[in-house]
C-alpha cells in the first residue's frame, strides 16, 4: 500500500531511507520549535501556546504536503516572515497581534488567488533576479540584528543609537550555544542549530540562569490563547494594503527559493528544468500559511532545510510524513520547551541570518543599475528595521534607475504595479 500511494521503487528510495531522511529534515529545523515562539512572544503573544501550535502547524503543514503532493518538503513558519509578522507590523506599525495575524491569513489568500489563476508566474518574472537576492540577503542581515540584541551583545546606545554591551554570563552562556553551532556546521553534522540551543539552555540551567521546569512531559496544552484570534476584518482596511502585499511578496519568493532548490536536488525537475507540481506545492503553502493564521502563527512556508533530508536520500512524500510525525510527537515536552532562554535561541537566529547572506553572490554589484537598487533593499532593511519599507525603496529605485537611462521597456508591466504600490506603501 505504501509502495503504490508514494512510489518508493519509481523514485529509487525505500521506506528505511525516507524515515533516516524524515529524522534528518527535522533534526535540521527542530530550531523553529524555539525560536518562532520567542519572536511572537516579543508581539504580545502567550509563548507557551505559540509553542503547541508551532508544533502542530507544522506537523500539519509537512503532513499536507507529503501526503497530496508527495514531496519531500517541510512547511514551518518562516524565519524572516516571522520577524516581519513581530517586528514590522506588530512593533514598529503597531498593529495588535489579532489584526497581525489577519494580514497573515490575507496575504496567505491572495497568494493562493495569484497561483490558482497564473498571476504568480508574471510576479515572478517581473522582479530582477538581483532584487530577489536582495531581499534574502537583507531579511538575513535584519535576521542577524535581532539575534545579537536577544543574545546581549549589541543594546541601545543614546549617542550611537546601538553599540557593543558588557559581557554577562547570559551573553557568554549563548556564545557557548553559537560555539557549538559552528564547530557542528564545520563538521557537517545535522541538527546542529538544535545542539546549540540544548547546549546553552543546559549552561543556564546548571549555572541558575533560568529555572529547571516542574515536569518534563505534558499532555495538558491550549491553543485557546491564540487560536481562531485573527481580526480578518481589522486588517481589511486600505491603509495595511501595503502591508498585506510585502508579507505576500515576500512569502511568494521564499517559497519559490525553497521549493525550486529543494524539487531540483530531490530530481522533481521536468526535461526543460521545471519543477513538477510546482503550482499545487504553492497552493499547499499558501493554504497552510492560512490555517497558520487560524491557528495563531505567523506565516508558513516551505523549508530550504527540507534539503537536509533530500540529501540523506528522501524521494518521496513519506520523508515528510516522518518530519510531521515528529513535530507532532514534540507537543509532549513544552514544559521543557518553556524554559528556553531567548539568548540561547539567538545564535540560531544569526546563524540563519548567515545561511541566507549566500544570495549576495547572485548581486552583480559592478554594475550601478543593477546592483545600487539590491544595495539599498540589503540596507533598509536593516537600517529602516522594516522589511516592507526595504522592498518598497529598492523597487522604487529600480524603476527609476530604468527611467532615468530611459530603459521603460526593461521594466515590465507587473513591476510597474509594483512600484505603484511601494509608492503607495509611502504615502500611506
Amino acid at each position: 500500500m505504501l509502495e503504490t500511494f508514494f512510489k518508493f521503487k519509481e523514485r529509487g528510495t525505500t521506506p528505511g531511507t525516507e524515515t533516516l531522511a524524515g529524522v534528518t529534515t527535522f533534526l535540521a529545523m527542530a530550531y523553529i520549535i524555539f525560536v518562532n515562539p520567542g519572536i511572537l512572544a516579543a508581539a504580545g503573544m502567550d509563548k507557551t501556546a505559540v509553542i503547541t501550535v508551532t508544533c502542530l502547524a507544522t506537523a500539519l503543514a509537512t503532513l499536507a504536503t507529503g501526503i497530496f503532493a508527495n514531496a519531500p518538503i517541510a512547511m514551518a513558519p518562516g524565519m524572516g516572515l516571522n520577524a516581519f509578522f513581530a517586528y514590522s507590523l506588530v512593533l514598529t506599525d503597531k498593529l495588535d497581534w489579532q489584526t497581525a495575524l489577519g494580514v497573515v491569513f490575507l496575504s496567505g489568500l491572495f497568494f493562493f488567488l495569484l497561483t490558482a489563476v497564473g498571476i504568480r508566474q508574471k510576479i515572478v518574472e517581473a522582479i530582477p533576479r538581483s532584487l530577489i537576492s536582495a531581499v534574502s540577503v537583507g531579511i538575513g542581515f535584519f535576521i542577524t540584528f535581532i539575534g545579537l540584541v536577544n543574545l546581549g551583545i549589541i543594546h541601545k546606545n543614546e549617542i550611537t543609537l546601538v553599540s557593543a554591551a558588557p559581557i554577562t554570563p547570559t551573553v557568554m552562556t549563548g556564545l557557548a550555544g553559537f560555539l557549538v553551532m559552528i564547530l557542528l556546521e564545520m563538521r557537517q553534522i545535522k541538527g546542529s542549530m538544535i545542539a546549540g540551543i540544548g547546549t546553552a539552555t543546559l549552561i543556564a540551567l546548571f549555572a541558575g540562569l533560568a529555572e529547571w521546569p516542574k515536569e518534563f512531559f505534558t499532555f495538558h496544552f491550549t491553543l485557546s490563547p491564540v487560536a481562531f484570534k485573527l481580526d480578518i476584518l481589522g486588517a481589511l482596511k486600505w491603509s495595511f494594503f501595503g502591508a498585506i502585499f510585502s508579507l505576500m511578496f515576500m512569502h511568494l519568493f521564499d517559497s519559490i527559493g525553497s521549493l525550486v532548490a529543494c524539487c531540483n536536488q530531490a530530481g522533481m525537475v521536468d526535461e526543460k528544468g521545471r519543477v513538477k507540481g510546482l503550482d499545487r506545492l504553492l497552493s499547499l503553502d499558501a493554504l497552510a500559511s492560512m490555517m497558520g493564521a487560524v491557528m495563531g502563527t505567523s506565516t508558513i512556508t516551505a523549508y530550504v532545510e527540507s534539503a537536509t533530508g533530500i540529501g540523506q536520500g528522501g524521494r518521496t512524500g513519506f520523508t515528510s510524513v516522518v518530519t510531521a510525525l515528529l513535530f507532532a510527537a514534540a507537543v509532549i515536552f513544552i514544559p521543557v520547551i518553556s524554559v528556553v532562554p531567548p539568548y540561547a535561541t539567538a545564535p540560531a537566529l544569526i546563524l540563519v541570518g548567515f545561511f541566507m547572506m549566500k544570495e549576495v553572490t547572485a548581486i552583480r554589484f559592478e554594475d550601478m543599475e543593477e546592483g545600487f537598487p539590491a544595495f539599498v533593499i540589503i540596507v533598509m532593511i536593516a537600517l529602516s528595521y522594516s522589511i516592507a519599507t526595504g522592498l518598497a525603496f529598492g523597487f522604487l529605485c529600480h524603476v527609476l534607475f530604468k527611467v532615468l537611462r530611459w530603459k521603460l521597456a526593461e521594466v515590465k508591466p507587473a513591476m510597474w504595479v509594483i512600484a505603484a504600490l511601494s509608492l503607495l506603501h509611502f504615502i500611506l
